[in-house]
C-alpha cells in the first residue's frame, strides 16, 4: 500500500469490522458498525467517506457498505495479524483470551509485519515441535502461577 493510500490504526480497525461484519451479514451498514466499534454514527461516516476515496468500501449514505478487492485484501491483513498476535498472547504467553483480544488489537497496529510473522513462526514451531515444544510450553505456563 503507497503512503497515500496507508491506513491509520482507527482505519484499520474500521476496515477489520467492516470485515467481520461482511463475514457474519454479506454486507455491512453503518448502525452496524458504530454498534461494534462503540462509536458515533457521525464518526462512522467520515471514516467510511475516508475509506471509499482510498477504494477500499463502496459507500454512499443510506446504503449498505462492500468491500472492494483492494479493500478486502487489506482487511484480511489486519485480521490475519489480530489472529496471529492473539494466538500467541494465549497459546504460548497464556494470557487470558479478553486481555489478548485487547492486546492483540493494539499491537497489531504497531509491530511491524516481520514481528508478527516471526512471533507466528515461533508459535508454530513449539506448537509443531512434538512433546519437546509442548512441554516447554507448559513449563513456561506453570512458571507464570
Amino acid at each position: 500500500m503507497s503512503a497515500a493510500n496507508k491506513l491509520s490504526a482507527s482505519q484499520e480497525d474500521y476496515m477489520e469490522a467492516i470485515f467481520h461484519i461482511i463475514a457474519g451479514k454479506k454486507v455491512a451498514r453503518a448502525r452496524d458498525i458504530a454498534t461494534q466499534l462503540k462509536v458515533s454514527r457521525a464518526s462512522v461516516t467520515e471514516a467510511l467517506k475516508i475509506l471509499a476515496k482510498k477504494s477500499l468500501i463502496h459507500y454512499a449514505p443510506y446504503e449498505v457498505i462492500t468491500m472492494t478487492d483492494k479493500g478486502r485484501l487489506a482487511a484480511q491483513d489486519v485480521v490475519q495479524r489480530h489472529k496471529a498476535l492473539k494466538d500467541f498472547f494465549i497459546n504460548i504467553l497464556a494470557v487470558d483470551e479478553a486481555l489478548a483480544d485487547l492486546a492483540a488489537c493494539r499491537v497489531e497496529h504497531a509491530a511491524p509485519p516481520e514481528i508478527i510473522r516471526r512471533l507466528a513462526a515461533l508459535m508454530d514451531f513449539l506448537e509443531n515441535s512434538g512433546p519437546g515444544g509442548q512441554k516447554l510450553l507448559q513449563d513456561f505456563g506453570r512458571s507464570l502461577t
